[in-house]
């Protein structure tokens, strides 16, 4: 089964091909003679009801500096293909979520990974608070007083912005820094948006373990390691990839959430698990299936392919059973 695949991402010349898991599901599609269209998400328009955008075809090589050809600009109509993968990083901002408004606008012929309409409604630090029993502790909100009464309460404390990415924006407070006011005037002045504000885990030193589901599904794992002196672990600001397995607690968060993202038609995921408990569920554009083959042998982007292929023709474009 051929099918005709356009990945909505970030303009492919400046991927990093190491570490990148929309080259590596582009690259798969390939393998198994899928053809390959792209464009960035500012090219996509609705003209007169239709979705089309302005993009090129795509060959991809696992080879440094020297990953891909592009044909000729052209634009296209959405419905021309089988599948939608849209991959371009956060910021989960207005331009991002009214990519999501136009894609579901696709009809049923269409399937889009992942479900635009759900992406929409999940966003990573809030879609994982419908979890409070697997969460640490966490505060959603931009009344300083609250802010201070959490604080007050659990002491060494995370804060970080509600709809940031890649580890950007996330300062720990330990009971000793005198800096939270000033953090907050910071992080208000920029934005109307309230902050995350969680208990610190001293696990994270351990690691910051990403774990991919794939319709439901745990996959893989792989443990981000941060860098000494620094409190992220995300592989953006420096943290180190390592080997890991899925514990018992582990699978107990996955078989939890995984029904829910299942029904949500989210069939690329990937969430944060630090020591016993669930941080994050990310939706937009999860990364980390480079390392995880890289140092398991799992082939993560090959089960996915396995999945969009099974669930072509059970998916509605806005990943709603029919």
């Amino acid at each position: 089964m051929s099918l005709s695949v356009a990945i909505q991402m970030d303009p492919v010349a400046a991927i990093d091909i190491r570490g990148d898991s929309s080259f590596a599901l582009g690259l798969e599609a390939q393998r198994r003679g899928h053809h390959l269209w792209c464009y960035t998400p500012d090219m996509l328009s609705l003209v007169e009801g239709v979705v089309q955008a302005t993009g090129h075809s795509l060959n991809l090589r696992d080879e440094i500096g020297n990953h891909f050809d592009g044909g000729p600009m052209e634009e296209r109509a959405l419905t021309d293909f089988d599948v939608i993968l849209m991959r371009q990083d956060p910021p989960f901002d207005m331009a991002y979520i009214t990519a999501t408004h136009i894609l579901e606008m696709l009809p049923a012929s269409t399937m889009v990974v992942n479900n635009p309409a759900e992406v929409r409604n999940a966003p990573e630090k809030l879609l994982v608070t419908l979890y409070p029993e697997l969460m640490p502790a966490t505060l959603i909100s931009r009344n300083p007083a609250a802010i201070a009464d959490f604080r007050k309460r659990h002491k060494d404390i995370i804060v970080k912005p509600l709809f940031g990415n890649g580890g950007a924006g996330v300062f720990r407070l330990t009971p000793e820094d005198q800096n939270l006011n000033s953090l907050l005037e910071m992080f208000f002045a920029q934005s109307r948006e309230p902050v995350m504000v969680q208990a610190y885990i001293p696990a994270v030193r351990k690691g910051d373990k990403r774990v991919i589901l794939v319709d439901g599904e745990a996959v893989g794992a792989v443990n981000r390691i941060p860098d000494e002196g620094e409190a992220r672990s995300n592989f953006h600001v420096g943290g180190t990839a390592g080997a890991t397995s899925l514990t018992s607690r582990d699978k107990e968060i996955c078989s939890t959430i995984g029904p829910e993202l299942r029904r949500r038609g989210l069939l690329f995921v990937g969430i944060d698990i630090i020591g016993d408990y669930l941080t994050e569920i990310n939706v937009t554009s999860p990364t980390g299936i480079r390392e995880i083959e890289s140092l398991s042998g799992v082939n993560i982007a090959s089960t996915t392919w396995d999945a969009i292929e099974k669930n072509k023709h059970t998916y509605a474009s806005n990943g709603i059973m029919r």
